[in-house]
């Protein structure tokens, strides 16, 4: 990877070119734009002030409904930068919460969707990709495929801790 004196001078080089500044504004504006649109959408769920742009690793906000929120649960809407996907997670409101559901998902059989190998240091219970290589040609289409993704994968969520 090199010294970071020889990663900063890379850094500069690609700053110098105005695509990457360009590409991320874009990015956190199509997450700002989506965080409004849910917020607007569904005015029951509780979704955060803002949207977390990370170190460049990661991006999200939060998109919790009321029932999972009362459990100490919260859902994130996540970009991944280097992996290049769009992602939801169950996550916990702290990490007591987090390992608690962790070992009762682990201990109840879950199926449908990636639960986590270990609750250290991971920011996630569940996992699972809603759009891999997304394409930002198609704003609408992008943004109805992430919201109907997130829609089932709560609705599984939900569904499955009723029922144990």
């Amino acid at each position: 990877m090199g010294t970071f004196q020889e990663v900063m001078n890379e850094y500069r080089r690609q700053l110098e070119k105005g695509v990457i500044q360009k590409a991320y504004r874009g990015l956190m504006e199509y997450m700002m734009g989506l965080r409004t649109y849910l917020k607007k959408k569904y005015p029951d769920y509780f979704i955060s002030g803002s949207v977390y742009s990370g170190y460049m690793d990661m991006t999200y906000f939060s998109f919790t409904p009321e029932a999972l929120k009362q459990r100490g649960l919260k859902v994130a809407i996540v970009f991944l930068h280097e992996a290049f996907r769009f992602e939801v997670w169950l996550g916990g409101y702290n990490k007591q919460v987090q390992m608690e559901y962790w070992e009762w998902f682990k201990e109840n059989g879950w199926k449908p969707y990636h639960l986590v190998p270990t609750t250290e240091d991971a920011d996630s219970i569940l996992e699972h990709t809603l759009v891999e290589d997304p394409d930002f040609s198609d704003l609408d289409s992008l943004t109805e495929r992430i919201e109907q993704e997130t829609l089932i994968f709560i609705a599984d969520v939900e569904s499955f801790l009723a029922e144990h």
